[in-house]
């Protein structure tokens, strides 16, 4: 899926001093942008998946270490963040959100009928010699889009990890425009198996059973600004410790379904402004922003200085035109409201998610600028 085109132009070795006119032509990214071609073009073709697919033909010196794999994150403006999975033997490749606020794993299917999936990698079980069909349907729903689909097992490569009789679904219906608008095929979901729909079993949990990592451990570094490439990393077995400063600050989680874990209160310079008698929220890498109860993000916008744009949004409008990291959202648990922790607050720290101990680890994450 990743294909690198380089244009070569090869000129003689001339001993006379001698002027040679040189013609600049158009970039491949200029052309295809110009033919409105770009975007696909970028979809299919990221960098390193042509490495993913024919990782097996590769010296073993060069893969990662047993135990531990390092999987490249790619940022859509600071509010999607993707890596490549390939599915199937021989591989399918597809993009997909690493979600810690769902369990299932799915890509859309051949026989999908929604637009969604016309402008998305399709999966051929046809053309896979290691799949088996499930049969049965299911349907999830998320805070933004729903979908149908039919349940079947395959096996699944992350980075050098590869996972044998994956559960995951093949998509058929995504009504509405939210994966139309998408850039990304698929979700993998990494919360716990309570989550999940339909008895399947979450990709994480397939990890630990198979003995396919070092450590019952998962980290996220998401990184922000303008450089889609280079959104950060999942790392699955471990944690780097060259991408954090100071100490990692451990938080026992309190519901494992999703990654839940107990807020003492929130402060605004250093005041208590929030959930003063203590509240829970989860970390949630497939939602883009921090969510909390209506009342209390309504204040918070006010106190920031946001208000509702004409996209339904909330906006800070200075010399520059700013989107609020901060959305309502009332979920309401037996428990009281629930806040979500999101990439805006992810992107500031480094997330270790310890399914061993069921605990999540926060530290100050380092941003190099040549990461």
């Amino acid at each position: 899926m990743r294909v690198i085109l380089l244009a070569v132009v090869s000129i003689p070795f001339i001993m006379a001093m001698e002027r040679v006119p040189l013609i600049r032509f158009k970039s491949i990214k200029k052309q295809l942008k110009e033919k409105g071609e770009l975007e696909e073009f970028l979809r299919n073709h990221h960098p390193d998946v042509f490495v993913r697919r024919y990782l097996h033909c590769f010296p073993a010196d060069i893969a990662l270490s047993v135990g531990t794999a390092s999987e490249r994150l790619y940022d859509y403006m600071n509010a999607q963040y993707y890596g490549v999975v390939n599915v199937g033997t021989p591989p399918q490749t597809f993009t997909v959100v690493f979600d810690t606020g769902s369990s299932n794993f799915w890509v859309p299917s051949a026989y999908c009928i929604s637009e969604a999936c016309r402008v998305h990698q399709k999966f051929k079980s046809f053309k896979s010699d290691s799949y088996e069909h499930g049969g049965e349907a299911f349907s999830l729903q998320y805070g933004s889009g729903q979908l149908l689909g039919i349940a079947g097992k395959d096996t699944l490569q992350i980075s050098n990890i590869s996972i044998k009789g994956q559960d995951f679904g093949e998509s058929v219906f995504e009504p509405g425009a939210t994966f139309v608008l998408a850039h990304f095929d698929g979700v993998l979901g990494l919360g716990y198996p309570s989550l999940s729909v339909g008895n399947a079993l979450p990709v994480f949990d397939s990890i630990m059973n198979q003995n396919l990592v070092e450590e019952p451990i998962f980290s996220f570094y998401l990184k922000r600004g303008d450089d889609t490439e280079n959104g950060g990393e999942l790392i699955l077995g471990g944690i780097d410790h060259s991408l954090y400063k100071g100490s990692i600050h451990w938080v026992p989680v309190t519901e494992k379904s999703y990654w839940q874990i107990h807020v003492r209160n929130i402060k605004i310079q250093g005041r208590v402004a929030f959930c003063s008698r203590g509240c829970e929220a989860i970390v949630d890498s497939g939602t883009s922003l921090i969510t909390g109860p209506s009342s209390q993000i309504r204040r918070l916008q006010e106190y920031i200085g946001a208000s509702p744009s004409n996209a339904g949004e909330e906006s800070l409008d200075d010399q520059t035109f700013c989107i609020s990291g901060f959305q309502a959202l009332d979920i309401p648990t037996r428990t009281g409201p629930l806040w979500i922790l999101g990439d805006v607050f992810m992107s500031a720290f480094y997330c270790i998610f310890d399914r061993g101990n069921d605990r999540v680890g926060f530290a100050k994450a380092v941003h190099r600028k040549d990461y």
